[in-house]
């Protein structure tokens, strides 16, 4: 395929895509219906113009047909007369006129019928016109339900054009949020760390002091638990001295035995 073959063919398909997509149905059907009316008006006017021949053709039909009867009266009259020439002229005449009104008899059996065939035409025409007239208007309210319903739904699920920039949007702004949330965290963090000086506060605090405040909170918290560990060491301290002393019934048990021990006699 030659390389002009196939830019042709990708503009044609390019073009093609963007009639259909340029395209509106009811537009087409409008216009496809209005197209219908011209043509059915122009087989009326045809059917006039035969059925105004064939009037024009009876007419004529009439005045040879007086013609005819006025030269066999002529004829009539001049062979009373004893006038046989002139009986003879006017009947040769009338076959003259005769075969015109022969002939227009032909003409206006052909015009009769081409007017029947045209005024049938003229009625089927009608009647598909009428047709497609009613297949027109529901086609049409179909596609503006579809259209409607279609919009419904894009503007409900977020995806039509509008909807989509209303959602980029948001998506946007809260991007934007969550980075200036972002910003002012790492701030507080850096402020707070001392990285940074917070300019804006009234008892600002130069390094040094910063670290003396530090230096004694730390030393209190040293102090804390320190006491923490000696009330930890005490309790275990009262635990063992506890444990190391007699339980009561092993204590009274050790009174009595030396009791015994003093009085022999009352053993013996």
């Amino acid at each position: 395929m030659s390389v002009l073959k196939r830019f042709t063919m990708i503009f044609r398909a390019k073009a093609n895509k963007a009639m259909d997509k340029a395209e509106d149905p009811r537009e087409t059907l409008d216009y496809s219906y209005q197209k219908q009316l011209e043509l059915l008006q122009k087989v009326r006017r045809g059917v006039a113009d035969v059925a105004t021949s064939r009037k024009r053709l009876e007419l004529q039909m009439n005045q040879i047909n007086q013609s005819s009867e006025k030269l066999a009266n002529q004829a009539k009259q001049a062979m009373s007369q004893g006038r046989e020439d002139l009986a003879r002229e006017a009947l040769t005449r009338r076959s003259g006129v005769q075969q015109q009104f022969t002939d227009l008899q032909q003409q206006h059996a052909q015009l009769q019928g081409e007017e029947e065939k045209l005024t049938l035409a003229s009625q089927r025409l009608q009647a598909k016109v009428d047709s497609f007239r009613t297949r027109k208007e529901t086609v049409k309210a179909t596609y503006s339900a579809a259209e409607a319903q279609t919009k419904i739904n894009e503007a409900f699920s977020g995806i039509s054009e509008e909807m989509g920039d209303v959602g980029m949007a948001i998506q946007r702004a809260e991007d934007k949020t969550s980075e200036m949330q972002a910003r002012a965290g790492a701030l507080d963090e850096l402020i707070e760390s001392g990285a940074i000086e917070d300019v804006s506060s009234t008892g600002r605090q130069d390094d040094i002091q910063r670290e003396l405040d530090q230096l004694g909170s730390d030393s209190q918290v040293e102090h804390e638990m320190q006491q923490l560990r000696n009330e930890i060491t005490a309790g275990e301290a009262t635990k063992e001295l506890d444990a190391a002393q007699p339980a009561p019934e092993q204590a009274e048990a050790a009174q009595e035995a030396p009791q015994q021990q003093a009085r022999p006699g009352e053993s013996a």
